[in-house]
């Protein structure tokens, strides 16, 4: 590891204020961290966000869980508020890598870096949450904007995560066994005024099916998933699988998520 400075911010505004001044934000470290040692970045002040108690935590504010932004992955899925009234996000975070990643990996940092595979994208699509940030509130539509890129500006923090609780909603990963992100990775969410279906690991970034939507828009059931075609023309392929194949997993997954949710 080559040589940087360490910031220890005590507060919200610390920690923006470092930030805009150059310094990389450091939330669980667990992309940050790995990057580093391969040089594939290089920071040379890094600003740790573990010390502000303000950005941790989750609460129930109505039809909604905020969950602050350095709560760890460990810590929603072993939530007894989480796992009461939204279960499918505790159930995506107990399968977020290792338990290790768990106990270290952090919500704002996972939706900050953005990886086109990680889990924590589909649930804040699909459920069409709301990203706190410093400085104002991002809807999940206009968050992610492709690879490792987001809406953020450079300096702003994210502070916490509104999300809305669904009438149902599940989660489905095929995951790859070496680094146990996604393969493919559908989180399916139904509420009275439709379904979203969110999907990573296929592409660029996360996204939603217009397809699938529909179709379990009018019928929310397996069947109809099945029935959509999944076009493997603008999905990602690699040595782990063709885009062919991840549109087919698109398909099973969606498939099991709709069963998974309609068993509770």
């Amino acid at each position: 590891m080559y040589a940087f400075e360490l910031q220890r911010a005590t507060s919200a505004a610390d920690a923006a204020r470092a930030a805009t001044a150059g310094a990389q934000p450091l939330a669980g470290g667990q992309s940050l961290l790995a990057s580093m040692k391969l040089r594939l970045s290089q920071p040379g002040t890094l600003v740790d966000l573990a010390g502000i108690a303000d950005l941790a935590g989750i609460r129930r504010e109505g039809n909604a869980l905020r969950i602050g932004a350095m709560t760890r992955h460990a810590d929603v899925a072993d939530s007894a508020e989480v796992r009461s009234a939204l279960p499918a996000l505790a159930d995506l975070a107990s399968h977020i890598g290792d338990r290790q990643v768990r106990a270290m990996g952090t919500l704002g940092g996972s939706l900050a870096n953005d990886d086109p595979s990680a889990c924590y994208p589909a649930a804040v699509l699909g459920l069409g949450a709301t990203v706190q940030t410093d400085r104002r509130q991002i809807a999940a539509d206009d968050f992610f904007l492709g690879l490792f890129t987001t809406a953020l500006e450079p300096g702003e923090i994210i502070t916490s995560v509104s999300f809305p609780i669904p009438q149902r909603a599940a989660y489905m990963k095929f995951k790859q066994p070496a680094s146990r992100f996604a393969l493919i990775g559908v989180f399916v969410v139904q509420t009275g005024s439709g379904v979203r279906v969110a999907v990573t690991g296929g592409g660029n970034g996360v996204f939603r099916h217009a397809g699938l939507e529909q179709a379990l828009s009018v019928n929310f059931t397996p069947e109809a998933a099945a029935r959509v075609a999944i076009d493997a023309s603008e999905l990602s392929g690699d040595l782990h699988g063709s885009a062919e194949y991840r549109a087919q997993l698109i398909s099973v997954m969606t498939q099991r998520a709709v069963a998974k949710a309609l068993a509770g």
